[in-house]
């Protein structure tokens, strides 16, 4: 036989055995409720370990079985001290018993509340005040802000540490979570199955969400178990992980997006979590437990990426790398896959073992998702919002189309709302995973659903034949300039973004001394290139970038303005820009 021959008939052997392997691995089972996620996946993986998390410097382990076991003791308590059935928030660092305080809740018959940690006390106070919380369960972090929080929350009894801080507990309103698992526990054995025998009414509400904004902007959404649920399997439909999978956990735990792919998804298919303690650490963290895969939102995935880049510019290596890439990506094409041996040492800087990163929340760039491909990263971009659970669409394993966010996840329909002249249109969202509504606010529910039950994003977008939906901006960011051009901001922003002096940019409409609306950016430059530099010399600079971006537009989406701000600017927790600050 032929030498050639022979090669590319293994290339086409070892493709046909890897696509048989996906199609015949069989995925997790589907999940009814909450409750099942947790029996089920206690039942099938026991002792393994769910989570892993520090503790001090030390690093412990959380198994399935004792999430069940925490579950149940907390549910059971709450019962006993009235709270089963009532409204908890939970509040600071991602911790194993976030997640069961969340389970015990949502599993009789209450709601949970996950609030952000970067609130002011105020904010928080006044969260569980609208969200009506009976009790709430915290972090460490917490144990010096919760007396302060517990003044201004006036509805709440019972104020529950993770760790206990007996010095920080003003009167017995506060109750250490090992105390209330202590009670749940001697419940259970003397017979009380009040909470163990529940079935989850799957229709109630479960868990209550605050989107971003001050009180008086942000809405409470509620989600029922049947939402939540029907996002849950989604994602183990629409990814391919398995039990020996390991993730590390970045987000924030009160986010929709984390807690629906890296808390209720990934357990069903038997996978670890490691816990991050901290953003400053999660490089470290990474180095340290080796993931196979990350979910990240994109200012995670880009500061990576600058990082590489940088590193490699340090070490004198960019041509040889560019040279490596290229012939890497040669090389695929005839099946050849060179990418571990040749990328190692850059793949070291995430743990060495890295392979997929799922990514929601903003656009990236398809140059960043090139690079990671090329360094042997699959970057699976993805779209969702709160009021969907948060999932309504991925890029799938051997279907990535760059620039898009991946067709509707399975159980969810997708389409556009625009006129037959019109490209683009909102992206209206139906399915088991919209949300029942806004908590106590019918006027504002209405106003996002179609008298057809079509749930409005406020995102605008296409889709091609294929499905694949394409995200061109928020309707609420679109400038529509004097001519009538429709401009949206974050479209320009990524092209800016492409400049190393643009560290932060936010494209609004201003209106001149005519009265006319003219684009404008506000950027918060690079502090790396910008340091002894004059304001007039970085303003200079900048404006340059922008002109240079501004060759690239066509003539009527060119940036007339520039303005520079000396800070960052205010994001949300999952490092979103709160454009609504933006004045």
């Amino acid at each position: 036989m032929d030498y050639w021959a022979f090669i590319l008939m293994l290339i086409f052997y070892f493709r046909i055995r890897k696509a048989w392997y996906f199609m015949n691995t069989p995925k997790p089972s589907p999940v009814t409720n909450l409750k099942d996620i947790i029996e089920s996946n206690a039942k099938r993986y026991g002792d393994r370990p769910l989570y892993y998390y520090k503790s001090g410097k030390e690093v412990l382990t959380f198994s399935y079985a004792q999430m069940k076991q925490s579950v149940d003791a907390i549910g059971t308590a709450f019962s006993e001290m009235g709270i089963m059935g009532k409204n908890v928030a939970v509040i600071g660092d991602a911790h194993p018993y976030y997640m069961a305080t969340y389970y015990a809740t949502a599993n009789g018959g209450g709601a949970i509340i996950p609030l952000d940690k970067e609130l002011d006390n105020e904010t928080i106070a006044s969260f569980m005040g609208i969200a009506e919380a009976t009790a709430v369960v915290y972090t460490e972090s917490f144990n010096k802000r919760m007396p302060e929080i517990a003044k201004l929350a006036q509805g709440v009894k019972f104020f529950i540490p993770i760790i206990a801080d007996v010095q920080l507990m003003p009167d017995e309103s506060f109750i250490p979570l090992s105390a209330v698992i202590e009670k749940g526990q001697s419940a259970l054995e003397n017979g009380n199955t009040s909470f163990t025998d529940i079935t989850p009414d799957v229709e109630k509400c479960a868990a209550m969400l605050f989107t971003s904004g001050t009180t008086g902007t942000s809405k409470c959404v509620m989600l029922s178990q049947k939402n939540l649920a029907t996002s849950c399997n989604a994602c183990v439909q629409a990814t391919e992980f398995s039990a020996e999978d390991t993730f590390v956990s970045v987000l924030p735990m009160n986010h929709s997006y984390e807690v629906t792919t890296g808390h209720l998804a990934l357990p069903c298919y038997g996978a670890s979590v490691f816990l991050n303690d901290s953003i400053k650490n999660a490089l470290k963290n990474f180095s340290y437990f080796k993931p196979t895969s990350l979910i990240l939102v994109p200012l995670f995935v880009e500061t990576i990426h600058k990082r590489i880049w940088k590193e490699i510019e340090k070490k004198g290596i960019k041509k040889k790398v560019l040279f490596a890439m290229k012939l890497s990506n040669a090389l695929r094409k005839v099946g050849i896959d060179l990418r571990n041996k040749l990328f190692k040492d850059i793949k070291a800087a995430l743990g060495g073992n890295i392979v997929k990163i799922v990514c929601g929340g903003a656009p990236l760039s398809r140059n960043l998702i090139s690079d990671f491909d090329a360094f042997g990263i699959t970057i699976y971009e993805g779209y969702g919002i709160t009021e969907c659970s948060p999932l309504v669409s991925v890029n799938r394993p051997g279907g990535i189309k760059l620039g898009s966010v991946g067709p509707a996840v399975p159980g969810t329909t997708v389409k556009i709302d625009k006129s037959e002249s019109d490209e683009t249109g909102e992206i209206l969202v139906k399915g088991d995973n919209v949300m029942l509504g806004y908590y106590k606010n019918p006027e504002a529910t209405s106003e996002v659903f179609t008298e057809d039950g079509w749930f409005r994003t406020g995102d605008l977008g296409y889709m091609d034949e294929d499905g694949y939906i394409f995200i061109t901006g928020r309707k609420k960011n679109l400038i529509i300039l004097s001519n009538g051009k429709n401009i949206f901001p974050e479209e320009l922003e990524e092209h800016l973004s492409h400049n190393e002096i643009v560290a932060e940019s936010v494209v609004v409409g201003r209106k001149n001394e005519h009265g006319e609306i003219v684009i404008s950016v506000i950027v918060y430059p690079n502090p790396e290139l910008t340091e002894g530099k004059s304001k007039d010399e970085i303003l200079e600079a900048v404006k340059e970038a922008v002109a240079e971006t501004n060759k690239k537009l066509p003539l009527f989406k060119h940036i007339q303005n520039v303005e520079i701000r000396d800070t960052e600017f205010e994001k949300t927790t999952t490092k979103k820009i709160k454009r609504f600050l933006v004045k």
